[in-house]
């Protein structure tokens, strides 16, 4: 068996093989198979001749690692976004497919307010945490028109006209506070700061106040806001 411990192998090993017997296996010629008789004993030497030289098996595990990191965020960078290549006709369609991206960076966390009525014919509203959704589920029905955005009771806040059922609900980036003379407020959870819904009043620092006319629902109001890093 030839005496490789002065070798070095490229980072691209870790994507190369898919286990480090894999790859001691590789390095085994016909010939020493031939002479050994052994598998097991062929990896044993080939492992013992890189020992603290070139290619441990820690080394090559820490390797494999790091492929497997760098091909999850290349997959993650190169994911389209769900409204790519769709056919936006309506008003909010295309004021959802202006604030995508930024919703999913982080660079802005809007809120939807939305009152239409559901499938029962009951007028619902609520207020949704947009980039929330965007990151629980798939927004591409939405976008196509196969399905309808709608406020949930998990939402931050839903309220069925019919029904009275109210609901308040924290999310991924905003507290609900109710209890207060200023009416329904959201605070931002990354820079903390007070987002105001009441149509009469500023929505706050950092907030803009966007009514959208839409054919699809009766009553559309975004408020984007962009946290302030701390």
């Amino acid at each position: 068996m030839e005496d490789d411990s002065g070798a070095s192998f490229p980072s691209e090993i870790g994507d190369e093989f898919r286990t480090y017997e894999d790859f001691l296996d590789s390095q085994i010629k016909p010939l020493d198979l031939y002479y050994l008789q052994d598998q097991e004993v062929a990896r044993q030497l080939v492992e013992l001749g890189h020992k603290g030289s070139s290619l441990e098996r820690e080394e090559f595990e820490t390797m494999k690692a790091a492929a497997e990191a760098s091909r999850l965020a290349s997959k993650s960078q190169q994911k389209k976004l769900a409204n790519a290549g769709k056919e936006l006709k309506d008003n909010f369609l295309r004021a959802m497919a202006e604030r995508e991206e930024a919703n999913r960076s982080g660079e802005m966390t809007s809120i939807i307010f939305i009152r239409d009525r559901n499938s029962h014919g009951q007028e619902i509203s609520g207020y949704i945490d947009y980039s929330h959704r965007l990151k629980t589920e798939d927004f591409e029905p939405y976008f196509s028109g196969k399905k309808r955005l709608l406020p949930r009771p998990t939402d931050l806040s839903f309220y069925n006209w019919k029904t009275r059922v109210a609901k308040y609900n924290t999310s991924l980036n905003y507290e609900v506070i109710t209890e207060n003379q200023s009416g329904l407020l959201f605070e931002n959870k990354e820079d903390r700061k007070i987002l105001n819904v009441d149509p009469e009043a500023s929505p706050g620092d950092s907030s803009v106040r966007i009514p959208v006319q839409s054919d699809l629902y009766v009553h559309v109001v975004f408020y984007d806001h962009i946290p302030r890093k701390p």
